[in-house]
């Protein structure tokens, strides 16, 4: 249990556009109710307030791992070049902040389709983009973890997989796969299989009902979940990713257009609550 920790998404508080008054609002939030740490998902374009952002963390004690999520316009497969260029952006501001791990959906861009299934020539294009990012990670001792999303939202990795078949094909020990609940409970056949798939390649979930609402009033099989964690003695961050749509502008802003029943307090405090019962349940 030791080597497991604790985390919440930004977007557990506030909405994906970052502003540093919102970041440093997330920072305060995460420490009040006793995360270990705080994913930040990077802006694409947009500067980030790294110095100001470090004081915060600081301040309140609280350990940061970095997020990213590719966006359309830069598609690996279709622009391997733009890319690479937001990637190696992204590990700057990892760097920077002196963390040692990147997520993330670091495949393809969000929203992309071609209309068809990743061909071949789309595979070898993604491993060599990969390849480079995870020298350039290397030379700040910081680890990739490359996320799994469903099929509405990506063609090129949907499950566990995917991403490891890929992987496996770029001889990078870097590379790592992170998962989310949410997008399991959509294209995996079960939540044991793809955790034993991973073993050890597993560094970081995304821990998120399948409506996005409170842990355990959902259809995600949380100790199948847990019970396969254990078998694999995982070590890594279990990071809560909900949203509540009492958080003005979430709707919209991650397509949560059914009204939530908590906020995002209760949403985080409850879930929290879940995540160690299960730990404690299933790993003593």
């Amino acid at each position: 249990m030791e080597n497991i920790k604790f985390g919440c998404s930004l977007l557990s508080w506030v909405l994906p556009n970052w502003e540093l008054s919102a970041g440093k609002y997330a920072i305060e939030q995460t420490a009040k109710h006793q995360f270990d740490l705080l994913e930040i998902l990077l802006p694409p374009y947009q500067e980030f307030e790294v110095k100001e952002v470090k004081k915060e963390l600081k301040k309140y004690h609280l350990d940061v791992v970095c997020s990213f999520n590719l966006p359309a316009n830069a598609h690996i497969p279709s622009y391997p070049k733009e890319s690479l260029t937001l990637i190696k952006k992204a590990i700057n501001y990892t760097a920077e902040l002196e963390t040692d791990f990147l997520g993330g959906v670091l495949h393809s861009g969000l929203g992309y389709f071609s209309g068809n299934t990743i061909t071949n020539e789309e595979k070898n294009t993604i491993i060599e983009v990969w390849q480079e990012a995870a020298s350039y990670a290397s030379q700040y001792g910081i680890s990739i973890a490359i996320e799994p999303i469903n099929r509405y939202e990506s063609y090129v990795c949907n499950t566990a997989k995917n991403v490891l078949d890929l992987i496996g094909k770029t001889n990078c020990d870097n590379l790592f796969l992170h998962l989310d609940t949410f997008h399991m409970n959509i294209e995996e056949d079960n939540f044991n299989a793809p955790i034993l798939l991973a073993n050890n390649k597993l560094k970081h979930l995304h821990i998120t009902e399948s409506n996005r609402g409170m842990l355990g009033e959902g259809t995600v099989n949380w100790d199948e979940l847990f019970i396969a964690l254990n078998k694999i003695n995982f070590s890594g961050n279990l990071v809560l990713e909900n949203f509540s749509s009492q958080v003005k502008g979430m709707s919209s802003a991650v397509s949560l257009w059914q009204e939530s029943t908590y906020n995002a307090e209760d949403l985080a405090v409850k879930s929290l609550q879940f995540m160690k019962e299960k730990v404690e349940l299933y790993f003593n």
